[in-house]
C-alpha cells in the first residue's frame, strides 16, 4: 500500500511540474527583437520616427509577451506567433498618461493592434496585417 501511495505522489508531482513550464511560441527566433514602426495608416514616417514608435518582442524569457510605445504611454500584453503565419495579440493594457503629441498615433495603434491576425518577416522587416487589408510595417531597430 505504501508503494502505491508513493507512486501516486510521484505521478502527481510530475504533473504539477509539467504544468509549470514556461509557454513557448512557435515563431521564428528572428522575430524576438525590437521593431520600429515605419508604415501605418496615413501617419508620416516623420511622426513615427520622432515619437520613436516601437513594438518590443525581445523578451527571451517570456516570448509570449510584448510591449510597445508610440511616444507617450507604454502598452503591454500577450502575443502568440505561429509557424503558419498567424498572430494573436491579447490582454492588451496601457499606462494612462496624456501627452499633447503622439495621442493620435497611439490611439490608432492601440485600436488596430488586436485586429492583426497575420505576420510576415522578410529580411529586416516585420509586417502585421488583418483580413481587412490593414497593415503595420516595422523595421528591426538593430538593423543598420
Amino acid at each position: 500500500m505504501e508503494k502505491i501511495i508513493s507512486g501516486f505522489i510521484a505521478i502527481f508531482g510530475l504533473l504539477i511540474l509539467a504544468n509549470c513550464t514556461t509557454q513557448k511560441t512557435n515563431a521564428p527566433e528572428n522575430i524576438q527583437r525590437e521593431w520600429m514602426l515605419v508604415e501605418f495608416q496615413d501617419f508620416s514616417k516623420y511622426v513615427m520616427t520622432s515619437n520613436k514608435a516601437r513594438l518590443d518582442l525581445s523578451n527571451k524569457e517570456k516570448t509570449n509577451q510584448f510591449s510597445a510605445n508610440m511616444g507617450c504611454n507604454n502598452m503591454f500584453g500577450n502575443v502568440s506567433f505561429n509557424v503558419d503565419g498567424t498572430v494573436k495579440f491579447s490582454e492588451i493594457g496601457s499606462t494612462m498618461m496624456f501627452c499633447d503629441r503622439a495621442m493620435e498615433l497611439e490611439q490608432a495603434f492601440g485600436k488596430e493592434l488586436p485586429t492583426m491576425t497575420n505576420y510576415k518577416v522578410e529580411r529586416h522587416y516585420l509586417t502585421l496585417s488583418n483580413s481587412s487589408g490593414k497593415v503595420m510595417k516595422f523595421v528591426a531597430s538593430d538593423w543598420d
